[in-house]
């Protein structure tokens, strides 16, 4: 079970900016976003069982999300080069931003104390953020289960 993270955002508080390197070698920041709907998903680490499931059922709703006029991205500690491999691996259609400094993670909340068969570490939390046309955090999900989580966050998206 994963500690509460040190930052606790909240339904309408701005969204933290952010400027990442991505899968394809540019960078992918919030101000690409300004005016559209974009939902954050942060994944532990690449190409692991749950994240794989997560990153493919939101690159599988990719069209409705569009349809929904939402952006949707993908993030993990991983490296740019094993994101791309990632991405390329299992044909995932969406952008895949790398925090390895973890700055990003940290400011959404998504850096914290995680718990495995007792051992205590930091990790990233796997969390979803749904930031509205303005910039302001629409909706949050601190804690996901990833079976089914992509189209209930499609759902939300529909619903602002």
């Amino acid at each position: 079970m994963p500690a509460k993270p040190a930052v606790n955002l909240a339904v309408g508080d701005k969204a933290p900016d952010f400027s990442l390197p991505s899968d394809d070698g540019g960078t992918v920041s919030r101000a690409d976003f300004k005016g559209r709907k974009l939902v954050v998903y942060f994944y532990p680490k690449a190409d692991t069982p749950g994240c794989t499931k997560e990153s493919i059922d939101f690159s599988r709703l990719k069209a409705a999300f569009s349809r929904a006029k939402t952006t949707v991205i993908g993030v993990s500690a991983d490296p740019v080069k094993k994101q791309a491999a990632f991405k390329n691996k299992h044909d995932l259609s969406i952008p895949l931003g790398s925090d390895e400094t973890r700055e990003m993670l940290t400011a959404y909340g998504a850096w914290g104390e995680k718990s495995l068969y007792g051992r205590k570490f930091m990790g990233v939390i796997r969390s979803t953020v749904l930031i509205d046309e303005s910039g302001r955090i629409a909706r949050l999900w601190p804690k996901v289960k990833v079976e089914g989580h992509a189209e209930e966050v499609l759902e939300a998206a529909k619903a602002l």
